[in-house]
């Protein structure tokens, strides 16, 4: 998931604590875009590309939670960085943990 073959154009970073909407927290064109990727490579971030996504995305300030028409696109995006992370959401990592009583 962290194959980025040609530099981006347009990079988008989300953030995401689980129980409010994501937010935006970092988003450039061209060398920026290239700086997004790079520090989410460092940090073992997975990456999703998603031309259209990403061209929504970039219309929401910076520090905005992204809009509700967006919420199911970018819930798919968060859950298979999850499952790439090896990592659960929490309310699925408590329902996980009582199942396994």
């Amino acid at each position: 998931m962290n194959k980025v073959i040609n530099p981006p154009d347009l990079a988008v970073a989300l953030s995401y604590d689980g129980n409010n909407a994501p937010r935006v927290t970092a988003k450039g064109a061209g060398a920026v875009a290239e700086q997004i990727v790079e520090l989410a490579k460092q940090h073992d971030i997975p990456l999703h590309a998603d031309s259209g996504l990403v061209q929504v995305l970039s219309n929401v300030p910076l520090g905005e939670e992204i809009p509700r028409q967006l919420y199911l696109a970018v819930a798919e995006v968060i859950a298979f960085a999850y499952l790439l992370s090896g990592k659960l959401p929490a309310g699925l990592r408590q329902r996980s943990d009582e199942a396994d009583r």
